[in-house]
This record gives structure tokens, sequence and C-alpha cells, in this order.
């Protein structure tokens, strides 16, 4: 059994940390704007979900390369 990468444990964090800086942007945007920081709150949290579901989804339509469909066949003949 492989363990997995650095780079493959941290990916969703990855994910979760650029959802994050756009959805700060996103509430700061609507805060500057409205000055509601109610409305700014509930604007951070739809950003957060939808840019984080909206990067998960691409991410889930890359086709992976052939170095990667090598570690796949590799990683199902171990189990």
């Amino acid at each position: 059994m492989t363990t997995p990468s650095r780079q493959d444990r941290l990916k969703p964090l990855e994910y979760i940390v650029l959802s994050a800086i756009i959805s700060v942007f996103i509430g700061l945007v609507v805060l500057l704007s409205t000055r509601q920081p109610v409305l700014s709150l509930v604007f951070f949290g739809i950003a957060f979900i939808v840019t984080l579901v909206t990067i998960a989804m691409l991410s889930l339509a890359v086709k992976p390369d052939e170095a990667e469909k090598i570690d796949l066949g590799e990683q199902d003949k171990g189990h």
C-alpha cells in the first residue's frame, strides 16, 4: 500500500484556502458597498460554498495524463 504524497494530501486544503480568499474578497466588497455586516456575512457564506463546489467540480472534470493513469493502475494492482 502506498502512502499519498504531500501534494495529494494538501490538495483539499488548497481548495478551501482558495475558496476562502475569494469569499473574503466578495464579503469585503459587499461590506464596503452596503455597510451591512449581516448581508456581508451572508454573501461570504454563499460565495464560499459556491466557489468551493465549483473548484471541486472543475478539478473532477480534468482528465488524468499518462503518468497519472500509470499511477492509478499501480494503485489498483496493490488492492
